[in-house]
Order: structure tokens, then sequence, then C-alpha cells
């Protein structure tokens, strides 16, 4: 079986890309080969031929094994409910404690052991085997999707991103952002404005039709005219 950790089916995964099937959202990824970008199982694109890719239980697990998130399905909104939830418990409490930030603020691998009662080589086996990835890479893609839905749903400062993301720095902010993405946090943060753009303009034509469109209804005739984009009065 191709893929990025254990208790992954591989052919119950494909069906479920192909099929484009919500309840698998989260629970897996799909890593393109021939692109080296990542997916949701519900990504609109097109679906990659089942012998060009790989199933990842974690983004993280995609990351590590070189592959990059796609910009269309954003995995980094994709519900946090791995394939494997419940197989292993204390790796399902370690990245709770990992999404609250447990190791943003300078605490490392070994204070999470210890709060989890075991060694912090007996963690990173257990999350290499579940999660297809290290406590720290966890964290860091972590912090990387934190940032990234940020950047596409608000307009804070990028300082303000970086911060309430978990990074300590915008010099590592920058370098993690690009590593993941190969495009600085700014190509992210213009790519939303011009979205949004293009969304204003849209709700604008939209308003200017709606009043003409009204005045059609109550124009009396020969007196007014109304059309979609016109009113006139003779």
């Amino acid at each position: 079986m191709r893929s990025g950790g254990e208790g992954l089916d591989r052919r119950a995964c494909d069906r479920a890309r192909l099929a484009r099937d919500a309840r698998f959202d989260g629970r897996f990824f799909t890593g393109v080969l021939t692109t080296r970008i990542y997916c949701r199982p519900t990504c609109p694109v097109k679906p990659a031929r089942s012998a060009n890719v790989v199933f990842f239980p974690t983004a993280a697990a995609a990351e590590r094994a070189g592959f990059r998130p796609c910009l269309r399905c954003r995995p980094e909104a994709a519900p946090g409910t791995p394939a494997w939830r419940g197989a292993a418990a204390s790796v399902t409490r370690a990245l709770r404690l990992i999404g609250a930030g447990f190791l943003d603020d300078g605490r490392r691998v070994d204070d999470l052991a210890d709060t989890l009662g075991m060694t912090s080589r007996h963690l990173r086996r257990l999350f290499l085997r579940h999660a297809g990835a290290s406590p720290t890479a966890v964290a860091s893609t972590r912090r990387v999707q934190r940032a990234k839905t940020l950047l596409d749903e608000t307009a804070l400062p990028m300082a303000a991103v970086a911060f309430a993301a978990g990074f300590t720095s915008i010099r590592r902010f920058n370098a993690a952002f690009r590593a993941v993405y190969r495009r600085p946090p700014s190509a992210v943060r213009r790519r939303r404005a011009r979205r949004q753009s293009v969304a204003d303009t849209v709700a604008a034509l939209q308003m200017r039709r709606a009043p003409l469109s009204m005045l059609k209804a109550t124009a009396a005739a020969p007196a007014r005219k109304a059309h979609a984009s016109t009113y006139a009065a003779p």
C-alpha cells in the first residue's frame, strides 16, 4: 500500500477522493506525484490518475514527503479528524495540545512528552507511526496553516498574522511560509485582495441591477420605461 502513514486503506482513500466524498474530508490527504501538490479529498480540481497519487494521514506527513498545499482546496481549512483517530489516544491528546499552541511558546517536545507521561523518543515513534511526521513537524505545519487562514480571511498586518499564528519572529514566519507554499506571505495576501476586488465588483453590479429591475414592475407605460440596465422617462 502506497501511503505516508499506517492505518490508511489505499483503495478506500482512492474511492473517496474520486467521489469527492465530504465524509472523508480531513481524514487523509492526497499527494499528486506529478505536481508534488497535496489536496483534500473534496478538491474541485480534476482528480489525478490513481497510479499517480499517494495518501497521507496528516498535512504534516505530506509536507515531510516534499508536497506543498493546494491553493484551490486549502488543506489548512480541512477538519481535524485523521482516519486513525482513536488508534493512539496519546497521539490524539498530543495533537490537541499542539493545536492549542503547546510548542509555540518555547516549550519543547520533551515537555510535551512529560505532560503525556512518556519519553520523547516514544512520543516521536508514535507520531511517525500514526501521523507520518514528528511532533515538531506537525507543530510547524499548524503554525503555517493558521497563518494561511489569517491571510485568506482577515486583513491583519503581516506582523499580527505571524505572532497570532505562533511564530516568534517575522523572519521565521516568512521562511516557514515560503518553505511550504513556495511563495512569500505577501503573494497570498495579494491573491486575496484580487479575489476581494472581483467580489466587490460583482456585488456592486448586483446592487446596480436590482433597483432598475424593481422599477420595471412599477413603471406606468407609456410615461416611464425600465430595463435591466436603464431607466428612462419620456
